[in-house]
């Protein structure tokens, strides 16, 4: 009896040593030994996958904004394709050139460059200028609540997005079975599949959808403002708690926030939440070149309109506006300061009476202003590792 008494507390030990490793099977996954040897043949992934959650902080959960639960095998394979410029025709472009991390998934070109470098229409839409693609972007996610993605507002979903870019002539310039034969072709990607799906099966859908996680991964919540929001506004974020100012910014900085609040917010948030307007014109021509969503929609009220975008990590983002016309921050405030056109769609906000708003704003105000903007960087955005081009 001696015996049993002492070996029942080592079984015990034993077992909850098992049920411990089962927790951590359960939390975690580990490649295969096979599929870890061929995949770090071609890609730096860790042996334990990278935790893609996001927490916001609570000056934008207090708007009911919350992050949506990604799946994280498809964000890691999605992170893959992102890179990848297999997937394009002539093999020399991916998502990520145009779309570069450290400015902030923007690109520094006014118009990108594709395959065989054929020019774009447009400037390339900074992926770190939203708050969060899961937390508000899309419809398949929010309904008609959903930011729709391009300029011109065409795709409802991440997905619909990223297959326009691949088989958009002057991007990737790819065809739903070109797409699969590249992904087929590439050995590292039967067992990331298999992974995420369940199966290595590989279609042109199941590569949009993983892309789309991987995007909808995306976060940038980490910048000055972010910091000080959270400190000063918290959860009182509906009685103007963001006119008070902020302890560990400027006088310059504090000055710039309440110029963006009394002239800017009303079109790109006063939160940094999500964009108060889902399109706009804010007079840059007096007639539009490009009829923007009207070119969609075929709207006459449309014409001359573009997405209205969160301004995070601004700084980093030149040149600026749907045509890239802009090289400097300064540039845009002076737009806005004494440029902006009378065209027939401008947007209420940006009228005085019948003619277009002008600021009048000091130099000294507009240096304000832009000392504010640049709060809004995030410098972990620009090397989370998570995010990074994973190829050796």
């Amino acid at each position: 009896m001696k015996k049993l008494r002492i070996a029942l507390p080592l079984f015990g030990v034993l077992l909850l040593a098992a049920a411990c490793n089962r927790d951590t099977d359960f939390n975690y996954y580990y490649y295969e030994p096979a599929d870890y040897t061929l995949l770090s043949q071609y890609l730096n992934l860790p042996e334990r996958p990278h935790n893609y959650e996001s927490v916001l902080p609570k000056h934008l959960s207090a708007l009911g904004l919350a992050a949506r639960p990604v799946q994280q095998n498809k964000v890691i394979l999605g992170r893959v394709l992102f890179y990848d410029k297999n997937l394009s025709k002539d093999g020399s472009v991916s998502c990520a050139s145009c779309h570069k991390q450290e400015l902030a998934f923007s690109d520094n070109a006014a118009v990108s460059r594709g395959v065989f470098d054929r020019a774009g229409d447009r400037n390339s839409i900074a992926l770190g200028s939203v708050l969060n693609f899961s937390a508000y972007y899309g419809t398949d996610l929010f309904g008609p609540s959903g930011i729709p993605f391009f300029w011109d507002n065409r795709a409802g979903t991440a997905s619909e997005q990223n297959i326009g870019s691949m088989t958009n002539p002057k991007e990737m310039d790819m065809s739903h079975s070109d797409i699969v034969s590249a992904v087929q072709a590439q050995p590292y990607y039967e067992p990331l599949f298999r992974i995420a799906f369940g199966n290595g099966q590989i279609s042109s859908e199941r590569v949009s959808e993983a892309i789309a996680e991987f995007v909808n991964a995306i976060g940038s919540f980490h910048s000055k403002f972010d910091r000080e929001a959270e400190q000063t506004i918290g959860y009182n974020v509906y009685n103007d708690a963001e006119y008070t100012n902020f302890s560990g910014f400027t006088a310059e900085e504090n000055r710039g926030k309440k110029i963006y609040l009394d002239h800017c917010a009303a079109c790109h948030s006063p939160t940094q939440s999500r964009p108060a307007m889902m399109k706009g014109n804010n007079g840059l021509d007096a007639a539009s070149p490009d009829p923007g969503v009207g070119g969609i929609t075929g709207l006459p009220a449309d014409m001359g309109l573009f997405k209205v975008p969160l301004l995070r990590n601004i700084a980093l983002t030149a040149p600026y506006m749907h045509d890239g016309r802009f090289a400097t921050l300064e540039e845009v405030v002076e737009h806005y300061n004494s440029g902006i056109k009378a065209h027939p769609n401008l947007s209420f906000e940006l009228r005085s009476g019948a003619e277009p708003k002008r600021l009048n704003l000091t130099d000294t105000q507009k240096q304000d202003l832009v000392a504010f903007l640049k709060t809004l960087t995030d410098e972990q955005l620009l090397t989370d590792v998570r995010f990074s081009d994973p190829f050796k």
